[in-house]
């Protein structure tokens, strides 16, 4: 679930809790949109904590390079002392 849907279910979730006046036979509307209100947030909350963080790249001429494998800059040997 993404941002956008999670934003979509706590809309909805809202119009069903706060706003319908409706009676539908065995459901209660208000308690469905409190669902829908939960899942929504849920759902933003995980995808901010456990998805955000795999997007994170460092860019080295236009293609993705872990840190550790960088090249060290000029004047500077490999375990980051001044080369002389």
């Amino acid at each position: 679930m993404g941002i956008g849907v999670g934003i979509f279910f706590i809309a909805v979730g809202a119009i069903l809790a706060f706003a319908v006046d409706a009676q539908v036979s065995g459901i209660e509307l208000e308690t469905i949109g409190f669902i829908l209100i939960g899942a929504g947030v849920l759902g933003i909350i995980l995808e901010l904590l456990l998805f955000a963080p795999r997007r994170r790249n460092t860019l080295v001429a236009g293609t993705a390079v872990p840190v550790a494998q960088q090249p060290a800059p000029y004047g500077v040997d490999e375990n980051g002392r001044p080369i002389q």
